[in-house]
């Protein structure tokens, strides 16, 4: 692995720009991807927020959903964010009917848990014990319950909710780290990229 290992940021729909940002200044070269050419030519990838019924169709339409699936299948690191999360999640509650993921974390998660886009709010949280930082929460989910193999890296109220987890070369959160300017979550994936 290089220095600057190249990831990929899902370029469907979401904060495309701002995590590709967030991404050059934790030590990556970001790059979008929309095909599956694109797909196979990067080390990691980020799969921002959004509309998590939108982005599984939208992959489907771009024929990236199985490359998408196979390559987290096969150990690609890989980051999700708000929609994100829910696109790596192998079970959702309150999805809707046929609803497609991407699976590769053994958790639950609940779509729009926090409220609908009126309720979205910051909170303060740690972070895989890297100190407090700002987080921000738009419609977003929580973590039901994990399974043995997942790591529990953040927790926010209200109810001290489940809202950052890993397992193995796969992190999720439930909030938008690249809208804060704070890149220690990126740089956490970009030092997990390195490490695999």
């Amino acid at each position: 692995m290089t220095s600057a290992p190249t990831i990929g940021v899902l370029a469907l729909q979401g904060d495309v720009r701002e995590h590709a940002r967030s991404l050059a200044s934790a030590g990556a070269k970001p790059v979008t991807v929309r095909r599956p050419a694109e797909l196979e030519a990067v080390d990691a990838l980020v799969i921002p927020g959004g509309e998590s019924t939108t982005m599984g169709k939208l992959a489907e339409a771009f024929e990236l959903l199985e490359p998408l699936r196979m390559r987290v299948k096969s150990g690609m690191p890989a980051y999700g964010s708000c929609a994100g999360m829910i696109m790596l999640a192998d079970r959702i509650e309150g999805g809707i009917e046929g609803q497609q993921t991407l699976g590769g974390i053994d958790m639950v998660v609940r779509r729009n848990a926090f409220g609908r886009q009126v309720d979205s709010f910051e909170a303060s949280m740690d972070f895989a014990g890297r100190g407090p930082l700002r987080a921000v929460f738009i419609r977003a989910p929580w973590v039901e319950s994990v399974g043995t193999g997942v790591e529990v890296l953040g927790r926010a109220e209200p109810g001290d909710r489940i809202v950052a987890v890993r397992q193995g070369p796969l992190l999720a959160t439930s909030f938008h780290p690249e809208l804060t300017g704070d890149t220690r979550v990126h740089s956490y994936f970009v030092e997990m990229v390195r490490e695999l």
